[in-house]
Order: C-alpha cells, then sequence, then structure tokens
C-alpha cells in the first residue's frame, strides 16, 4: 500500500510538471520590441575614459538614429559592483520591431547624412582606443515576456 501511494505520488509531481506548461499568447505576451544589449567589462580605472568616447561616438550616432526614427531609444547602464562577473557596462538599444533591424539603403543614406564625414572619422579614430579600454563579453538580442 505504502508503495502504491509513494508511486502515485511520483506521478502526480511529474504530470503537474508537464501540466503546467505556459502558452504564448495566453499565458504570457512577447514584445513586438527587440532590445539589443551589449555587454562590456571595462578595464579598471577607466570607466569615465570609455564613457567620454561612447558620449561622443554611441551616444551621439544613437541620438541621431533617434530623431530619424531608426530606433525607439538607448541607454547605458552601469553596474554598481565594478568586479561582478564578466560585465560591468550594458549598452542597450531599443528598436520598435524587426523591422528596423533589416538592411535597409534609404535609411543608411538619411543616417549617413544627418551623421556626417566628419563623425565618421572622428568616431574611427576615437573607437582604435576601445580594445585597449574594455572588452566586449556578450552581446544579445531580447525580447520581453510579460506574464499574465
Amino acid at each position: 500500500m505504502t508503495r502504491t501511494l509513494f508511486c502515485a505520488a511520483l506521478l502526480a509531481l511529474f504530470s503537474t510538471a508537464a501540466y503546467a506548461q505556459l502558452e504564448p499568447y495566453t499565458d504570457y505576451d512577447i514584445s513586438k520590441e527587440l532590445y539589443s544589449v551589449t555587454l562590456v567589462q571595462v578595464d579598471p580605472n577607466m570607466d569615465d575614459d570609455y564613457l567620454e568616447g561612447l558620449a561622443q561616438t554611441w551616444v551621439a550616432s544613437n541620438r541621431v538614429a533617434k530623431e530619424l526614427g531608426q530606433i525607439k531609444d538607448f541607454a547605458i547602464y552601469r553596474s554598481q559592483v565594478p568586479q561582478s562577473g564578466h560585465a560591468n557596462l550594458f549598452l542597450v538599444v531599443e528598436f520598435t520591431d524587426s523591422s528596423q533591424l533589416e538592411p535597409n539603403k534609404e535609411q543608411y543614406d538619411k543616417f549617413m547624412q544627418a551623421w556626417g564625414e566628419a563623425n565618421r572619422d572622428k568616431s574611427r579614430e576615437i573607437t582604435a582606443d576601445y580594445p585597449s579600454m574594455r572588452k566586449i563579453t556578450g552581446e544579445y538580442l531580447l525580447r520581453r515576456i510579460d506574464i499574465k
């Protein structure tokens, strides 16, 4: 009798796990928005130097892209625990949907006209020093999940 109860309890335990699977769009929604997240490990004592470069390159170019409607938003996040793992700085770009990631010559030309040759050349000069300040440890393309 005890053995039968034990087997029934095990069966109930495992069948509950299979039964509990969530269904997309019924139990949770998946965002149309996409988030590009780049994980960066900035070397000790290089935070401000790297942020200064980002202000003139990554931030400046994302401002142009946002003004043109090519991205929805962007942000930089820094860990409050600098030696917290494989990354201490996170660069995030939010896209309205996946269409903003597709190759598009017209959008590229608009961006380059707004960004300009001088900014392109200046960015190349500044980013040449980035490898001595940081290491990119990962890059992810994410969609938000909202559990209902």
